[in-house]
């Protein structure tokens, strides 16, 4: 290809000084390839000599054949990538599908975990080029339009996919328009695969199927007795029921039919035998014995991935509490499984890297995370979030939860602008319904935005009373339908709401978040002496959560505890010393709750200003 030729006497951008001997770039029509190696971290810490010598015969694959045959230039090897130059789409396309050839014969000898695989991305503008690198946005778009692809694939922007005779240069598959990270506008993208007289001579392996749940799996194996006489064995079997039964009401757990963990009943088989058959990454078992009336129960939670048991415990109670509608025995061990199986779970995310994570672990650590009260926790929450959204894009829940990051960062009382945040939270899950416009998640969490700016209530109520009817299981619908109820409604039709989002979800490791919005509940309609308790259970749970800090002081405000509120509004001073009243409005200042609250933390002495 032809290189600019060399232009003396001319300063080189940025460099600060005269460089006579380096020309200007020159602006070209130009063609630029992405290419990089996927899970490269990952492979790399796993084995770093070899996957660094695969790739460096990679190299030389593409400098010293591929590349001159399709008439381009290497312009530079990023370590795990390439970017590459050439005057022509079909060029830089047909590169990109022999490229992608190159690690088929060592992966056939390699265990899936261990395979190298690459992915593409191809756009066509106006580049300044010189004999050392290439310049401008139009680099930038395909290093962008790369992170859509899956392993194998080759994206492609419209500047190129004008170029492409479909069925000739390769099958188009239209992708529809992506947003990108750091780029203002969503773009239009092209999937092409390679063919050979009008069929398609190779694909990729099948690219990842949009996961339809992200939570944790869990079986539940009938437990077994310890005195094995065959009226004992129903015993099993009622635990099992009375657990599977309590698990599958929390949203953030997936739960194992019964039909399907009984055909593990009085087997010994292992944990890893039943995450092979059932796709179960926790398996809850155990063994029980009876005496009288009396019965005493000896669960084990495994983590199937590790092959380690992560929670145990031995627990008493009557035989007859385990045919009890609600048994404490039985509500006891779900509580207590569920809280080991997210609490393993939320700190895997924290300690692990993120290319190590599974997607389960991300999405779940960066919901709780973004629960807690401290800055740190909101950091790791959202670097958590982006990995899952960037591993899964074009699936709504990751975007959806990255629209409530930012609402709380409102509620933590860490934005500095309110509004702004809200209008990102609203411009994310406008992101999420563009993939999926039936998530009422997204629905919720958008008109919960809308509800707290104020400026359009209407639409935001439209909003969230479309997100219970499109799931009328979603209990953060509901919770969220109870806070414009509280804001813009009537306080009765709050706290069935709000109540109807706590029973929908009774394990929720964000219980105390519940509770908050139905103590806020109770707070508009009078009843201070429940505010108060909820508020307390709440903060039982996360002590240091504002909303429920200031719940708790307008509770025992109006109910006459004055010293109890001075107590409470000092604590509420330590942990956010920038709070004015005027910051508290905000947001949703128009609203009569808003406004009372506003009183009453101006009667106790907060700053106007």
């Amino acid at each position: 290809m032809t290189v600019p030729p060399p232009q003396p006497n001319m300063p080189v951008s940025g460099s600060g000084h005269e460089d006579l001997t380096s020309p200007l770039p020159l602006q070209y029509n130009r063609v630029v390839l992405v290419m990089d190696l996927v899970e490269s971290v990952r492979l790399m810490a796993a084995n770093e000599s070899a996957v660094v010598n695969h790739w460096h015969g990679f190299l030389s694959h593409a400098r010293t054949q591929v590349l001159p045959q399709r008439r381009g230039r290497l312009v530079k090897s990023l370590g795990d990538g390439i970017l590459a130059e050439f005057d022509q789409p079909v060029d830089a396309l047909q590169a990109a599908h022999e490229l992608h050839r190159f690690f088929a014969p060592l992966n056939q000898t390699l265990p899936p975990a261990e395979q190298l695989h690459l992915r593409a991305g191809i756009n066509a503008s106006h580049l300044y080029v010189d004999t050392e690198d290439v310049y401008g946005h139009g680099v930038n778009l395909a290093a962008r339009v790369t992170s859509l692809a899956d392993p194998g694939d080759t994206v492609v922007t419209a500047a190129v996919r004008d170029a492409i005779v479909d069925g000739v240069d390769g099958e188009v598959e239209d992708m529809g328009e992506s947003y990108l990270k750091h780029w203002p506008e969503p773009v239009r993208t092209w999937l092409v695969h390679p063919v050979r007289d009008g069929q398609v001579i190779w694909r990729p392996a099948a690219r990842e199927a949009a996961p339809v749940d992200f939570r944790p799996s869990i079986a539940v194996i009938p437990f077994e007795a310890r005195n094995p006489s065959p009226e004992h064995f129903v015993i099993g079997e009622l635990i099992a029921d009375g657990v599977i039964a309590q698990l599958s009401r929390t949203q953030d757990l997936r739960v194992i039919s019964r039909l399907s963990t009984t055909a593990f009943r009085n087997r010994s088989a292992s944990p890893g035998e039943i995450d092979a058959r059932l796709d179960a990454a926790f398996v809850l078992s155990g063994s029980y014995a009876t005496l009288g009336d009396k019965v005493v129960i000896m669960a084990e939670l495994s983590d199937t991935r590790r092959h380690e048991v992560v929670w145990a415990e031995r627990l008493g109670g009557d035989t007859l509490d385990l045919v009890q509608e609600q048994s404490e025995l039985l509500n006891t061990l779900s509580s207590a499984c569920a809280h080991a199986l997210l609490h393993a779970e939320i700190q895997r995310s924290l300690v692990l890297p993120l290319p190590k994570l599974d997607s389960n672990s991300l999405m779940l650590g960066g919901i709780t995370l973004m629960h807690r009260s401290t800055a740190r926790d909101l950091q790791r929450s959202q670097q958590l979030l982006e990995a899952v959204a960037e591993r899964h894009k074009r699936v709504a829940a990751p975007r959806a939860w990255m629209a409530k990051w930012h609402i709380m960062q409102v509620v933590q009382g860490i934005a500095t602008d309110p509004a702004r945040e809200f209008q990102r939270a609203i411009d994310m899950a406008d992101r999420a319904l563009d993939l999926e416009p039936s998530s009422s998640l997204a629905m919720a969490i958008k008109g919960h935005a809308l509800c707290h700016l104020g400026e359009d209530v209407d639409a935001s109520h439209r909003l969230l009373q479309e997100a219970t009817q499109s799931n009328p299981n979603d209990a953060m619908a509901w919770l969220y339908n109870s806070v414009w109820s509280q804001m813009w409604g009537t306080p009765t039709d709050s706290m069935i709401e709000a109540e109807n989002a706590l029973h929908l979800s009774p394990l929720d490791p964000q219980k105390y978040y519940f509770e908050m919005m139905l103590a806020n509940s109770y707070l508009a309609i009078g009843d201070y002496g429940r505010s108060i308790a909820l508020c307390k259970s709440s903060l039982c749970k996360n002590r240091y959560h504002l909303p429920t800090i200031r719940a708790l002081l307008f509770g025992q405000y109006e109910a006459g505890l004055t010293d109890d509120a001075k107590q409470t509004f000092e604590l509420l001073r330590q942990l956010q010393p920038d709070l004015t009243v005027s910051r508290y409005l905000a947001s949703g200042s128009q609203s009569k709750t808003r406004q009372h609250g506003a009183r009453v933390l101006s009667a106790l002495g907060l700053p106007e200003h």
